[in-house]
This record gives C-alpha cells, sequence and structure tokens, in this order.
C-alpha cells in the first residue's frame, strides 16, 4: 500500500544517513585529527558515544545477554576497527574499500545459513555490481598488494558480516530498544580496543581545539546519532537490504574529496558513482511475489535487530 511504501523508504533513507555520515570520517580524520592514532581514534569513537548511550537508557544487559553483547561487540566494533584500519595502513589507496564492498556477499551466504534467507541471483549480481562499482570509484595504481593487509581487510569485512547476520538471528531482549544494544555493544567494542590502543599507540596525544572538535563529532553525530538511526532501520529491514547501504559510505568518501579536499573525480569514478549507487538502490526492491508491508517489517524488527559497522571510509 502506499502508506506502506512510504513508510518504508523513508525509514530506508533514515538508515542510509548512517553509511553517509561514515562517509565523512575519512576527511575528518585527516584534517582535525593527530596523524597516526587509528586505535586511539577508533577508541574515542566508540567508548564514549557507548557510555552515553547506556547513560541516557540506564539499561544493563541480563543474562545470556552479557556474552552475547560482548560477542557482538567485538564482532561489529572491537574487533573490526583494529582490523580495518590495518588493512588500511598497509594496503594502497581504495584497497581496503575495494575488499569490504564485497561485504553484501559475505552476507547473503550467511544469512542463507543462519537465517533462511536464500539469496536470488538478482541479489548475487547487484552484490557484485556494487563491488566493481565502489573499486572504480576508489581503486587507484595499485602498487604491490601486501599480504597481511589484504589477509586483514578480508578478516574485517567477515567480523561485520559475521556480527550483523548473528545480531539478526540473536535479536534483542524483549523491552530493550536499539539504543540501549548499540550502547552495549560501543561499550565492549570499545572496552575491547582499549588495552590494545595503550600497547600499539602509548597514551593518549595532545589535543588542540581542533583535535576536539573532530572527536567529538566523531563520538557524537558520527558514532552515537548515526549508529542510532543504523540499528533503529536495520532490525526492521532483512540483512541483504541493509548491507547494500554499505557502498554509499565510500561514495560520499569520495564526494566529500572532491567537494572539501579538491581531490578530481574522473569519468571512470563517475561511472563507478552510478554503478554502485545503482546497485545500493537495486538492493533495496524486494523480488515480485514477496510483498511485505512496513507493519510486517516492523514486527520483524521487534523480534530481530541487526547490527553493522560502518564500511572502510578510504581516498
Amino acid at each position: 500500500m502506499p502508506a506502506n511504501r512510504s513508510a518504508l523508504m523513508s525509514l530506508t533513507a533514515l538508515t542510509a544517513l548512517a553509511p553517509v555520515s561514515w562517509g565523512t570520517t575519512y576527511a575528518v580524520t585527516t584534517q582535525f585529527l593527530p596523524p597516526d592514532r587509528p586505535l586511539f581514534t577508533g577508541l574515542v569513537r566508540a567508548l564514549p558515544a557507548g557510555l552515553l548511550l547506556l547513560g541516557i537508557t540506564r539499561v544493563l544487559p541480563r543474562g545470556a545477554w552479557w556474552w552475547k553483547a560482548a560477542v557482538l561487540g567485538a564482532l561489529n566494533i572491537g574487533a573490526f576497527f583494529p582490523l580495518l584500519f590495518l588493512s588500511a595502513y598497509r594496503l594502497p589507496g581504495g584497497m581496503a574499500a575495494v575488499v569490504g564492498s564485497v561485504g553484501p556477499l559475505f552476507v547473503a551466504g550467511l544469512a542463507a545459513v543462519l537465517l533462511g534467507e536464500r539469496p536470488t541471483l538478482r541479489t548475487l549480481l547487484t552484490g557484485i555490481a556494487a563491488a566493481f562499482g565502489v573499486t572504480l570509484v576508489v581503486l587507484k595504481a595499485a602498487g604491490a598488494l601486501d599480504g597481511l593487509g589484504v589477509l586483514a581487510a578480508l578478516a574485517a569485512t567477515a567480523s561485520m558480516s559475521t556480527g550483523t547476520v548473528l545480531t539478526k538471528r540473536w535479536g534483542r531482549p524483549e523491552g530493550v530498544g536499539p539504543i540501549a544494544l548499540t550502547g552495549w555493544q560501543l561499550t565492549a567494542g570499545g572496552l575491547l580496543i582499549a588495552p590494545l590502543a595503550l600497547l600499539v599507540e602509548g597514551a593518549p596525544p595532545a589535543l588542540d581545539g581542533r583535535a576536539v572538535g573532530g572527536y567529538l563529532y566523531l563520538a557524537l553525530a558520527n558514532t552515537a546519532v548515526a549508529y542510532w538511526l543504523w540499528f533503529r532501520g536495520i532490525g526492521r529491514l532483512t540483512a541483504t537490504q541493509v548491507t547494500f547501504l554499505g557502498p554509499l559510505s565510500p561514495l560520499t568518501a569520495a564526494i566529500v574529496g572532491w567537494a572539501a579536499l579538491d581531490q578530481a573525480l574522473t569519468p571512470l569514478q563517475l561511472t563507478g558513482m552510478a554503478l554502485a549507487f545503482g546497485a545500493t538502490v537495486a538492493g533495496q526492491l524486494r523480488p515480485r511475489g514477496t510483498r511485505q508491508s512496513f507493519s510486517s517489517a516492523e514486527h520483524i524488527g521487534q523480534k530481530h535487530s541487526m547490527d553493522v559497522t560502518g564500511a572502510a571510509l578510504r581516498r
């Protein structure tokens, strides 16, 4: 029905604001934050936002949800961030995003096994098109590929994809909203990153006003608000639909680089952007004969909640 279709489109648009926000991370990091502090940046993004949401909701996990929240926080935040940064530092510009863009295919496979969501031929072809489009946008001169960097990028994508599907499978406890579940995962992931950041990078760096402003943006708008929008919408959509919003992140990064950092966009990149965006839109369409109203999707969302960490944001 039109009303349901309109509501579902609004939900998808609001959910898409999360990867769009994550697409600004690279520009903020390079222009405002201290250099060579990826783990500290990941820690500041995750832990303060998680504690803030815990303070707002004042809801803690109970029973089995202590270990479930820890597992999801590790997959979606604690393991994903370090692996992503490791791949970004060891691979040529853009390659981490290229590897990460196969996330929809990872999720489609895992969802078939754990959720019973059989991938259609259209889903597989759309996933390949999205990955190819992102490749055209972000991949530059290849250079020598680092084996450890490739493995880290693949592990980051696998971690994010597994966290996506497990959260969809486990849902969330009755009476617990997406804000509380978000807080649990961000806090768990941040606590996992904290000792690693201290061991690898040492004491926190001195911060000036620009850095403080950058970190505030990352912790509040880019993490707390963006993840809340992401988690709010994600429990009402299928795993595949949500994952196909991921390419909006590197596409936004490319647009911000062009608009704010004077990074030129070639005709080939523009073609890739059109292809990846078209695949993102196609990923939201349901096959004929599988009509699902917004109210039905919302009912599913009350039983399941799925979390996905942002995709890699490259030059």
